[in-house]
């Protein structure tokens, strides 16, 4: 691998493109493009709600919840602080000018289910065995604050266990089946990524799921913190994280 695909590997949109070569996971991608004016004006159009990521960070810093309204004249907004507007070409302008010289992407939004009104999401942590077998060793929800548009731990999303925030959603059979598709679907991402980065060990996959219960990859972490699991009362998942990690570490 080259020295500028090595940088690139911290990119968004580079993962992003490693993944849509699987026939497998591309249709659990929503659709994510560069930002520019023509995506933007297209996928707000198609969409109604996107979010606006910076094309590298962390701990979801920098995202942006874009939409569609008809309200009082307003035709767009975007949070953070809920700014208004009444055209396409004063909204672009706003967000542009915001944005500056740095690389941002588009994605398609996911209206995400809630828990007590709030939003959520699911980290799915995939490992290698000690055999070198990719595992899903653990699974945990992640509760947004109810004035946060992600649910990052470090934006001050609680750790919960999935079992608590899905209960409502789901009967414990369907559950079994939705935790036992998204454990899948980590190890799949994981035997993908590992081609373009195969002394990588550990992914953390962030998956949305919808309204209708699909699971939407989100984002993968190249270095995912392991520490969010220890958050759960029952530690068998956490301590089974850390041995797993632990084998990677003495393997260096």
């Amino acid at each position: 691998m080259t020295a500028k695909q090595v940088h690139s590997g911290v990119s968004k949109w580079y993962k992003t493109q490693l993944l849509l070569k699987n026939e497998t996971v591309k249709s659990f991608i929503p659709d994510t493009r560069r930002f520019n004016r023509r995506n933007l004006e297209q996928m707000m159009h198609s969409y109604g709600m996107i979010y606006i990521k910076p094309e590298r960070g962390t701990y979801g810093n920098g995202v942006i919840r874009a939409e569609r309204v008809n309200q009082q004249g307003y035709m767009y907004q975007y949070e953070e602080s809920v700014r208004r507007f009444a055209t396409f070409d004063a909204f672009h302008h706003s967000l542009a000018k915001r944005i500056g010289k740095r690389s941002y992407l588009l994605q398609k939004g996911i209206h995400l289910l809630k828990h007590n009104g709030r939003r959520f999401d699911i980290r799915v942590m995939v490992q290698l065995s000690p055999k070198g077998v990719w595992e899903a060793t653990g699974i945990i929800g992640r509760l947004g604050h109810p004035r946060k548009i992600v649910t990052n731990y470090h934006s001050g999303g609680r750790p919960t266990a999935i079992e608590q925030l899905l209960s409502t959603h789901l009967s414990a059979q369907q559950l079994a089946q939705l935790k036992g598709d998204m454990n899948r679907l980590g190890v799949r991402i994981a035997s993908q990524l590992r081609k373009t980065y195969p002394h990588h060990r550990q992914f953390g996959v962030d998956i949305g799921l919808d309204r209708a219960l699909k699971p939407w990859i989100i984002e993968v972490n190249m270095n995912p913190d392991p520490y969010i699991f220890n958050q759960l009362k029952d530690k068998s998942m956490y301590r089974r994280v850390m041995r797993y990690r632990g084998l990677g570490q003495k393997r260096k």
